[in-house]
């Protein structure tokens, strides 16, 4: 598998051409719906084994299998040239695959309304192979230790077929916001959090669920320890039930960082009572906030480095969004309209439509362009693509990472699903 960008004068016929494939294949790999008309900076997969590499100025056998981490003996075999040959400027080198590592895959799932709609199964549906959980967001606890379940009707059986462990989520969302009010009452009232307990039990157990997940967000600051003597209660419980327990953290780089989402989450006792837990790696870019990538690559990084120093790597699942924000501008905080969600493959439908060039900030490995609509109104958008997405997976496998967990399902990027399942086996929980 291999990432083009195209470049000017690029037409999907020489570059099928230059990689040995068909442009239906390019078409199909990256769902194309408008094969004919390429946007300049646009990224797209190449549905080969292994990848292509044309040598630039200074290249030699032996740089090149390094860059590769392949032997040069080898490099030069499977491309029948003899090793201590000098090859030219723009030659063409086969670089075969490298072998692929097991990973362990969530992606959260959130219907909305009384049912799940058609969009959102047939989204889970082609995502399923490729994920170990499938996070059901969310159930809702109560005050009085009740739990209100999402609508599922579809979803279980998707995951059944396709081997997909379900993971029960379990939030204080309250009135469509995570509440402080009411996070406090479950981890401080014990009647309350025993209630709450059974229930989860109750529901996890006859749902055939696989993991219990707590995503308690924007907690009281003073409630950090009263957490955590939950999670170590809830662990116990759990585990006599034979159900796996994780976390959902909010992105710390040190374990002293202030404000509201940060100070309740403990990375040390977590790291040392959850299964695993997940890194919520975005949303730096939001839809409130200032036009920024989504997930730079320098900002996941180092909040990844400080739960290295406290959580082992085979518990940490890095968060991925599956979406850009396309803002307007000029941004004024507490002014204006939110920024618009909008999925990968609609980002590059826009800077067609525009006639605009995709750039990519080398700091952040994310993509980015900024167009005027018809109005005249200038806009900015951040988005993820192949690049960005590889970025992340070279990251989990540099740093020996237990796997990724997806922000969420219904918004279209393939490249992600092609990218994953052609460097990593997944992981299925039997």
């Amino acid at each position: 598998m291999q990432i083009y960008v195209v470049k000017p004068g690029d037409s999907l016929y020489t570059i099928a051409t230059t990689y040995n494939t068909t442009t239906q294949a390019l078409t199909d790999a990256n769902e194309l719906d408008a094969p004919d008309k390429l946007v300049v900076g646009q990224a797209l997969v190449i549905p080969i084994i292994g990848q292509y590499y044309f040598t630039q100025p200074g290249d030699s056998l032996f740089s090149v299998a390094q860059k590769f981490g392949i032997s040069y003996q080898e490099l030069a075999r499977v491309n029948a040239i003899p090793p201590g040959n000098i090859i030219p400027v723009g030659f063409r080198l086969y670089i075969p695959p490298a072998p692929k590592r097991p990973i362990t895959t969530n992606a959260y799932v959130e219907p909305t309304g009384s049912t799940v709609s058609d969009t959102l199964k047939n989204s889970t549906a082609k995502a399923a192979p490729y994920l170990t959980y499938l996070g059901i967001f969310s159930y809702r606890a109560g005050r009085d230790g009740s739990l209100t379940p999402p609508p599922l009707d579809g979803l279980a059986e998707i995951a059944e077929r396709n081997r997909t462990a379900k993971m029960l989520v379990i939030t204080n969302l309250e009135g469509g916001q995570f509440s402080a009010e009411l996070g406090h009452i479950i981890l401080t009232v014990q009647s309350v959090q025993n209630t709450l307990l059974d229930n989860i039990i109750n529901t996890a157990t006859s749902g055939k669920y696989k993991d219990v997940h707590f995503d308690f967000e924007f907690l009281p600051s003073n409630d950090r320890e009263a957490y955590n003597a939950f999670l170590r209660k809830a662990k116990q419980r759990l585990s006599q039930a034979g159900l796996l327990m994780s976390t959902a953290l909010a992105p710390k780089t040190s374990a002293a960082q202030t404000g509201q989402w940060y100070e309740a989450h403990d990375y040390a006792v977590h790291g040392e009572v959850a299964d695993f837990v997940v890194l919520m790696t975005y949303e730096w870019g939001y839809s409130y906030g200032p036009p920024l990538a989504v997930s730079p690559i320098d900002e996941v990084r180092k909040v990844v480095d400080y739960a290295l120093t406290v959580i082992p790597a085979n518990k940490i699942l890095l968060g991925q969004n599956l979406y850009g924000y396309d803002w307007t501008l000029p941004y004024v905080a507490d002014e204006g309209k939110p920024a618009q969600a909008i999925s990968p493959q609609r980002a590059i439908q826009i800077a067609r439509e525009n006639n605009v060039e995709i750039k990519f900030d080398q700091g952040a490995q994310a993509p980015f362009f900024i167009y005027t609509d018809t109005q005249g109104t200038r806009h900015e958008v951040w988005f993820e693509d192949a690049r960005s997405i590889q970025a992340k997976f070279d990251l989990i496998k540099e740093l020996n990472l237990l796997g990724i967990s997806y922000w969420k399902l219904g918004l279209a990027f393939p490249q992600n699903w092609l990218l994953l399942q052609d460097q990593f086996t997944i992981t299925k929980v039997e």
